[in-house]
């Protein structure tokens, strides 16, 4: 699987690198600037970009654009972004086009290797990885003013953050201690009481569950 890395901070870039080498990964292009990562999205056809949200020359949102022109040019390319501190508004950018194959991760996730790995592989295959503290702003923001939200109880508030976060049924199972049985009901309020149509793909159902809790009224 090849990667192209945009971290303009040496240390850290290079760690990422060698961490995704020894999981297997190839890393087609690690470069540290918006331009460079233009170039290389652009002329390398990567299977997965990871992306650091602040890039020079602007130091402001330079890599999230890079990857969102990116994918106007090749719709669906598997992108994860990283980034220091959550932004709302980098989430709500990253899954507007409704394609998938997004994620959102702060670099203290990229401490745990296993999660961070499982991550970019997640949004490779094109699934989505969003932080949970991204997922519980968007809880946190929707819930006093979302009256469909507010009927959530305590138990399907859990399951819909780990569903926003990408994990599959079996996986939010083998996480809470129970049936794959009372997930799939849990799930299935869930759909009824937010009206969304009940759906087995994980990539769409996130993306329909992200859409109703950050759409604004």
């Amino acid at each position: 699987m090849r990667v192209v890395l945009a971290e303009d901070l040496f240390l850290l870039r290079d760690g990422l690198v060698r961490l995704l080498e020894v999981h297997g990964f190839e890393i087609a292009a690690a470069v540290e600037s918006g331009p460079e990562l233009d170039r290389a999205l652009a002329e390398l056809n990567p299977d997965v970009a990871v992306v650091d949200v602040r890039l020079p020359p602007t130091h402001t949102d330079e890599g999230l654009q890079c990857a969102l022109r990116a994918r106007r040019e090749r719709p669906g390319l598997p992108v994860l972004v990283l980034s220091q501190h959550v932004e709302q508004l980098y989430a709500r950018e990253l899954l507007a086009d409704g394609s998938g194959a997004v994620g959102y991760l702060l670099k203290d996730r990229v401490f745990d290797a296993a999660q961070f790995v499982d991550a970019v592989r997640r949004v490779a295959a094109g699934g989505t990885a969003m932080d949970p503290q991204v997922i519980q702003q968007l809880l946190a923001r929707r819930s006093d003013r979302d009256r469909p939200l507010s009927r959530l109880t305590p138990r399907e508030l859990e399951v819909l953050e780990l569903m926003a976060q990408g994990r599959s049924n079996t996986a939010i199972a083998a996480q809470l201690v129970v049936t794959e049985r009372a997930i799939a009901k849990h799930t299935s309020n869930i759909f009824a009481k937010l009206g969304l149509e009940v759906s087995d793909d994980d990539n769409r159902r996130v993306l329909a569950v992200l859409a109703h809790l950050d759409r604004d009224r």
